[in-house]
């Protein structure tokens, strides 16, 4: 592997750059460390905050924000073949160096800066301060909070860093620039954000907990001969809701027919335990959908059931990120019945999709990478047959980007005889639109999805922030976050 040097501040070094090294050691890099005076330490407004927000979220540990006494300098056995300027402003070098970039700033200050005033940063890694060579567009999973908000940038600088650095190992950097680097600056300074900004939120976040729901979907459905949404990119008119009674709700939907009768498994998620099981929704001739049932519980939580035939079998495939495995169901009795048939990938695997593409199979998934939100670093696996083995894509992660890692329903075949993915766009925040991209490419050397395309919400649907999309036959449904009081019963 390389002999990679990694230049870190000499003094107040983040545990993000300490957590940075250690992946780069653990893929096996001839790792050494050297001192860099960096950007000024970060003001006691920034500790004060972080510091706050941890007691009040309730986050034991040190987050990849946080100060560590110090990360000694150490030398490698070989000449370094690529320095990683990870204290921002390293000096000239003959041998190729690759900084960060935080919204434009060598100082991860700026990312804290963003986070508070609302902004979601985007980090470069930029080859000899001109080139950007790699990106990533971080999820903010809790808007409200800056401290968690600059743990899930950092998680995914980590990301970036071990992601850029096999790149360049394997002779997989870009021989041409993603784009040019424009420096912006910090954009403001961490005391004026906070308080201008973050407090405010921070407020009408926990105004608004006190009276709804954190979160509740509702399940949406229609039955149509007509193009679906794949087909016009909107979501149009003729949905009805599966109504629930305000105590859980129905999310992920994935339809399925058996027999000449539609089946919709979904996530069942009871707000007394947090914790969701798998449930069916049998629909009559008529069309109408009769009682959920919970077909599928364990001890960890559950969404996202991709229910498949193959091979003269249906399978299932639910999310199950807090288990720390993909586990694949065989029905034993359809749809009541499921026996857990393998573990086909370890690790915080969410929304995985499964897809055959020229004699093999694959599935798009996200990985939390150890630290971080789970709605935006994308992975991609292959396997000749179902059971296995699967394999990780060697250009993983394929993408870090908010607007289209996480999957939101099947691939989708257009009328035009494209390939088309639903994507969650987290622009927004969780849940805050679904977009659709166009699979470019997809072989053992390369993965590339388009750009997505933003589905409009206009119709008679009632909640527009979807993050779901499927369709089997006739059947298509789709779900949306509402604004659910506590209190509420059945609406």
């Amino acid at each position: 592997m390389l002999a990679i040097e990694v230049i870190v501040p000499q003094s107040a070094p983040r545990r993000w750059q300490q957590v940075a090294i250690e992946r780069l050691e653990a893929d096996g890099h001839d790792v050494a460390v050297a001192h860099q005076p960096g950007p000024a330490s970060w003001p006691a407004t920034a500790k004060a905050a972080f510091q706050f927000e941890q007691r009040l979220f309730r986050r034991r540990g040190p987050l990849l924000g946080s100060a560590v006494q110090a990360i000694q300098a150490r030398p490698g056995k070989r000449p370094a073949a690529l320095r990683l300027d990870l204290a921002g402003d390293a000096a000239p070098s003959d041998v190729p160096t690759i900084g960060l970039r935080f919204d434009g700033s060598s100082a991860d200050l700026s990312a804290a800066i963003a986070v508070a005033a609302g902004r979601l940063p985007v980090i470069e890694a930029v080859l000899d301060k001109k080139t950007v060579v790699g990106l990533a567009r971080p999820m903010v999973d809790k808007r409200e909070s800056t401290a968690l908000g600059t743990e899930d940038v950092f998680a995914r600088a980590v990301t970036l860093v071990q992601s850029v650095a096999r790149a360049f190992a394997a002779d997989r950097l870009p021989r041409e620039a993603i784009t040019e680097t424009h420096g912006l600056g910090e954009r403001g300074r961490f005391t004026s954000a906070y308080l201008g900004a973050a407090l405010p939120r921070l407020g009408r976040e926990a105004l608004r907990r006190a009276r709804f729901r954190h979160a509740h979907w509702r399940v949406g459905y229609r039955f149509t001969d007509a193009p679906g949404v794949a087909d016009t990119g909107k979501l149009g008119t003729g949905w009805s809701v599966l109504p629930d009674q305000g105590d859980h709700f129905y999310a992920d939907p994935f339809p399925f027919w058996w027999r000449d009768q539609p089946f919709v498994f979904v996530e069942d998620y009871p707000h007394a335990t947090g914790k969701a099981v798998i449930s069916v929704v049998p629909f009559d001739a008529d069309g109408i959908p009769g009682a959920p049932r919970v077909v599928l519980e364990e001890a960890h939580h559950l969404s996202y059931p991709q229910v498949f035939e193959r091979d003269g079998v249906i399978w299932m495939l639910p999310e199950a990120s807090a288990s720390g495995k993909l586990t694949l169901y065989r029905a034993s009795g359809f749809p009541d019945g499921w026996i857990a048939e393998a573990v086909l990938v370890e690790g915080e695997i969410s929304d995985a999709t499964l897809f055959e593409h020229e004699g093999m199979l694959w599935l798009f998934a996200t990985d939390r990478d150890g630290h971080g939100s789970t709605s935006d670093t994308l992975v991609v696996f292959s396997a000749p047959a179902l059971a296995g083995p699967w394999r990780p894509h060697p250009a993983n992660p394929i993408l870090i980007d908010h607007r289209m890692a996480r999957p939101g329903g099947a691939f989708v075949l257009d009328r035009g005889g494209s390939v088309l993915l639903p994507v969650q766009d987290g622009t927004l925040g969780y849940g805050g639109g679904l977009g659709l991209c166009e699979l470019l490419q997809l072989d053992e050397r390369m993965v590339r999805l388009s750009p997505p395309r933003s589905i409009d919400a206009a119709g008679d649907w009632p909640y527009p922030k979807i993050h779901t999309l499927n369709r089997a036959g006739r059947l298509e449904v789709i779900d949306g976050i509402a604004a659910v009081r506590k209190r509420s019963a059945k609406k």
